[in-house]
């Protein structure tokens, strides 16, 4: 098989590189009254302490600093560069200012910069957390709890876009698809630029107490030009396997209420479906139009204590999911959670064995979900009455679909108890209930941080099921009910200049997480990882490199290997923003009764060579495993992408994967899948968007055991939408779908096509 020379890719890159750099400068507008600045601290690893007082007035969001409130407000400075410096002085000074009162957390921003032309500032859609972090941006990670475990997240960029997160210390990771209704607004001026924001006390979550409430506070500042330099008020420990445990100490908010915290958002959708009789002659049938008015409610009980509530919802998501290439696959694909009705509070159900996927809940006529922290205990549950019964069924070398017909009821109850400073202990059950089908699945899980570097995660899980008939004789598998366990132990070490973990996981052949999302079982799995990492000084023209190995051993609960797998690889982070990654892995896999060895290399380039473009390749080459057929096979992927922000208001991506597999008798497919993402952001609230997925298989019939394998297969989708977004649930959306397949000789036909709009307004008491 000829295979395209490794220089010929990269050449072909550096071209594009210099083809499509460009910068678009941002005008200054007018300079504005300065309130009284922070004197500068040296850098020191010792937390930060504080002291906040309520605000005299009262402070109009408008970006501008210069009511009196301001002059009088705590006010610190962010002397850390922590990326790609260690503490080091910032190349920016930038000053933070707090305070409050009955109704508002106010913060303020005065970001100065050298040269105002420079600053990269877009206009785009609210958490759109992929180009928002290629921007200027200002935030502020909050821990009201002070207990080291959850913080909320609030992020602005030049122009007054927002994204809003949940970090959870636990699992390390942002949920940015949690949404708080809060306002802020930036200005750009001769001096740098200014950022004000007020959150409502009602729109956080904080302990029930008498006195001045301690909160852990962290202020930080992304400043990307030709490395991405990350700034914040606190000391940064590279040894240290934890965010929150470090953040500075702000004391004095007291007499914070949370009022009634009430918020009914009544929706409106519109829907209409037109499809395809008979493919491919048969021409669109009209479909009946629906509209469905539904309820959503939201009542903050008391300030750590919420209930949602949603009768007839529409769960529908309004967002298209990233196309995936489905093409000679053996386990389901993965798609994120976007329904903001499940997102809240969906990091108290992350565990390192998933068990809950809330997009298991497909169709539902109502839900309910209560989430609560009372000092130490955390606990959550959420129910729903679903009309369709959506299963997956896993195995050990592959996993399938199905979907039933029939209703089912769904829940999830969580509780969690801290333990001592940075441990917890948990408590998981998920069930699901249907005609002539089951799926109980109970459990404990626990997370201890030994040192500031060193954590242990393990979970139990056990489940009892019972499958409908109907999908029991298809897929093969037990028509009584079965039982069956799962287990999960890791211990993870952090460094000052390294990094790893080392895991033991078993799933045994009868265990099953219906409300989760676990595709494979019958599985015993030793896994390990560690990377070294070098940082450059400041006079370097790099920022960081690392090298490191992953490995895993799989065998089944016979003692069968299924996977061996050893990696090793290489990044390299780079000027203007590149990140290059390099890897070479060697596996063993046993699939169909036949033991395969594969050897094979991937190579990732990024780059940003300006503040308006994004370019991005990544390549896969090597031995592969042709799953139809059984046998071994030559793989060549290549996925290049851009994306290029035209102005203060077009934002277009693309991307491309060219898949091709060869076989012993020659060219088995050749698949190419396209993605263009069109959006026009007409003001932070408003945009259309245009979102196109296409496929293109060709197959070469006689080297496929099945002789009806079709030569030519197309597919593609589009959707546009129109979105106004006045807060997270006071939203407009009208939008159009269309489907299209064609295979053999029969052209691309659509087979369907929607017509849909929503309305919420939310209602705040």
């Amino acid at each position: 098989m000829k295979k395209t020379p490794r220089t010929r890719v990269l050449g072909s890159l550096a071209f594009a590189v210099a083809a499509f750099a460009f910068l678009a400068p941002i005008v200054p507008v007018k300079a504005q009254t300065e309130p009284a600045a922070a004197a500068p601290v040296a850098p020191s690893a010792e937390i930060r302490r504080f002291e906040v007082t309520r605000a005299a007035s009262e402070i109009r969001v408008d970006g501008v600093l210069d009511e009196e409130v301001w002059k009088t407000a705590l006010v610190f400075d962010l002397p850390y560069e922590w990326f790609p410096g260690d503490n080091a002085k910032p190349p920016v000074d930038t000053l933070c200012y707090v305070t409050f009162d009955d109704k508002n957390l106010y913060v303020g921003f005065r970001a100065f910069d050298p040269d105002p032309t420079a600053i990269r500032g877009k206009l785009m859609d609210r958490d759109a957390i992929a180009p928002f972090v290629q921007d200027d941006h200002v935030g502020i990670l909050l821990d009201p709890f002070n207990d080291e475990r959850r913080g909320f997240q609030f992020r602005v960029n030049p122009v007054g876009v927002q994204v809003d997160a949940v970090f959870s210390e636990i699992n390390s990771e942002d949920d940015f698809s949690w949404d708080a209704i809060w306002n802020s607004a930036a200005k750009i001026d001769d001096k740098g630029w200014t950022v004000e924001i007020a959150i409502p006390v009602q729109q956080l979550r904080f302990p029930r107490t008498e006195g001045p409430q301690t909160w852990g506070f962290e202020a930080f500042r992304s400043y990307p030009r030709n490395v991405r330099y990350r700034i914040s008020s606190r000391y940064t420990d590279r040894a240290k396997d934890c965010i929150l445990c470090q953040e500075m100490k702000i004391t004095g908010f007291e007499g914070l209420k949370p009022g009634r915290n009430l918020e009914l958002t009544p929706t409106l959708t519109a829907l209409r479906t037109d499809s395809l009789q008979d493919f491919p002659d048969g021409g669109l049938i009209k479909g009946d139009g629906e509209l469905e008015p539904g309820l959503n409610a939201r009542w903050g009980i008391t300030p750590n204590a919420t209930l949602n509530l949603a009768i007839n919802p529409d769960f529908s998501q309004v967002e298209a999911d990233t196309a995936q290439l489905a093409v000679n696959t053996r386990f389901a694909l993965f798609f994120p959670e976007k329904r903001p009705f499940f997102l809240e509070g969906a990091d108290l159900y992350l565990t390192p064995l998933q068990a809950v996927f809330t997009r298991t809940v497909a169709d539902p006529d109502w839900g309910v979900k209560f989430n609560t922290k009372e000092g130490k205990n955390a606990f959550s549950l959420f129910a729903a009455d679903d009309d369709v019964t959506t299963i997956l069924i896993p195995g050990s070398q592959g996993s399938a679909n199905t979907s039933v017909d029939e209703k089912v009821k769904s829940g999830v109850i969580r509780y969690r108890r801290d333990l001592g400073r940075a441990s917890s202990v948990g408590v998981l059950y998920t069930g699901r209930d249907g005609e002539g089908y089951y799926n109980h699945v109970g459990g404990i899980d626990g997370f201890a941080r030994f040192t500031s570097s060193d954590t242990v995660r393990l979970q139990y899980l056990t489940s009892d099921t019972r499958y409908p008939l109907v999908v029991a004789n298809r897929f093969g598998q037990n028509r009584d009910s079965f039982s069956g366990d799962a287990f999960h132990l890791q211990y993870d070490h952090f460094a000052q200049d390294w990094k790893g973990f080392v895991s033991y996981q078993e799933l045994d052949p009868e265990f099953r997480a219906d409300s989760g999302f676990l595709p494979r079982v019958d599985v015993k799995t030793a896994a390990a990882y560690g990377e070294r990492f070098f940082y450059g000084a400041e006079e370097d023209w790099y920022a960081r490199w690392s090298l490191g190995f992953r490995g895993n051993n799989t065998k089944n609960f016979g003692g069968d290997l299924l996977d061996r797998n050893v990696e090793v690889f290489g990044t390299l982070d780079g000027p203007y923003q590149s990140l290059l990654q390099v890897l070479a892995r060697r596996q063993k896999t046993l699939f169909a009764g036949q033991t395969f060895d594969l050897d094979q290399q991937e190579i990732g380039f990024a780059i940003n060579p300006s503040g308006n473009v994004r370019l991005r390749f990544n390549g896969l080459f090597g031995d592969q495993i042709d799953f139809t057929n059984a046998q071994l096979a030559k793989i060549e992927q290549y996925n290049p992408g851009v994306q290029l922000r035209l102005g203060q208001h077009m934002n277009l991506q693309l991307a491309h994967i060219l898949q091709t597999l060869d076989v012993p008798g020659g060219r088995l497919f050749t698949a190419n899948q396209s993605e263009v993402r069109m959006f026009y952001q007409f003001n932070v609230r408003t945009f259309v968007r245009l979102i196109v997925q296409y496929l293109d298989l060709d197959q070469t019939p006689r080297l496929f055991l099945d002789p009806t394998t079709p030569a030519h297969q197309e597919q593609s989708f589009a959707q546009f939408l129109f979105s106004y977004k006045l807060n997270p649930q006071t939203v407009l959306f009208a939008g159009y779908t269309d489907d299209r397949f064609g295979v053999g000789n029969i052209n691309l036909t659509q087979t369907d096509r929607t017509f849909f709009l929503k309305l919420g307004y939310a209602l705040l008491y």
